[in-house]
């Protein structure tokens, strides 16, 4: 009888520490757009796949689910969330996206309003929410440009969603960092984003 408890206990104690590892394990959905996507890169050369591989070097546990998609918008966004929240049930959400609404001149109330929606699905599913806070060229002029940033912190507020610095401000201004197309940031930008990355996730982490 007591050789069959043993046995019963050793057996649970199995089946525990994988669940318990997995329970404890931080899964990050980013939903972004080409700048998350790694356009114009070699396969795995972008700062989602180079961050993910360094925690697989510190041992810690945290997975980057990457969902972003090149040319991605709001609204496209909003037609897959809620099949990815599903499907991942992460525990925090990264979404990195508005700067192809912006360059296309999509009103400032719609996009907020996506936003909005995005932070709120993502947050019913219970999953922590950062924001990052996306800035476009000035091509639209002053007014919509300023707008469009003031977005970010107007959605973050009312959500209570964590605002996170945009990585491209210290990428964007140096053009030996970027495509020949200026707007996205090549290979050896991705190891600066990488680690830009790391600390601004690292800070969100701490405080939620």
């Amino acid at each position: 009888m007591i050789r069959i408890f043993l046995k019963l206990m050793l057996f649970l104690a199995c089946l525990y520490q994988p669940f318990s590892a997995v329970a404890n394990e931080t899964k990050i959905m980013i939903i972004g757009d080409s700048l998350s996507a790694g356009y114009g890169l070699k396969q795995d050369q972008d700062w989602v796949n180079l961050l993910q591989n360094k925690y697989v070097e510190q041992k810690k546990s945290i997975l980057l689910i990457n969902m972003s998609v090149s040319g991605q918008t709001t609204d496209n966004a909003l037609l897959n969330i809620d099949a990815q929240l599903k499907a991942h049930q992460p525990s925090h959400v990264l979404i990195e996206l508005g700067g192809n609404d912006g360059i296309r001149g999509f009103p400032i109330k719609l996009i907020r309003k996506h936003l909005t929606q995005l932070v709120t699905k993502s947050q019913h599913s219970g999953a922590k929410v950062a924001l990052m806070e996306i800035q476009i060229p000035p091509n639209l002029g002053p007014r919509y440009t300023k707008m469009f940033t003031d977005n970010y912190q107007k959605v973050a507020k009312e959500t209570e969603a964590y605002l996170m610095d945009y990585f491209m401000v210290p990428v964007a201004v140096d053009k030996t960092l970027m495509q020949n197309d200026n707007l996205h940031p090549n290979e050896k930008a991705q190891p600066l984003i990488r680690d830009f990355m790391e600390a601004q996730i690292d800070s969100w982490l701490e405080k939620s």
